[in-house]
């Protein structure tokens, strides 16, 4: 396992452990760097505009179209180290 990755992991266990549950724009963020380093760019089905809380994740992770995994992963890991510094 790469050291990129295993950092990663770390992260999202740490992000699991937050003290605070970040605002819903940095979930958001936090939701599509996940999605976009574990799956790759968003393929999936857009949703319609009466599943509010869907078509945001959609539209969050579609903004991170064509990053690779590993920048994902990097900021990722950047953004849980801030929320976890406070």
């Amino acid at each position: 396992m790469s050291d990129l990755k295993a950092s990663f992991d770390d992260a999202v266990a740490n992000s699991k452990t937050l003290s605070e549950r970040p605002d819903n724009l940095t979930l958001l963020k936090i939701y599509s760097l996940y999605k976009q380093a574990t799956e790759g760019d968003n393929e999936e089905a857009k949703p319609g505009f009466t599943d509010i809380v869907a078509r945001a994740k959609w539209d969050a992770w579609k903004k991170l179209e064509g990053t690779s995994a590993d920048d994902a992963m990097q900021q990722y890991i950047d953004l849980i180290a801030e929320l976890r510094a406070g």
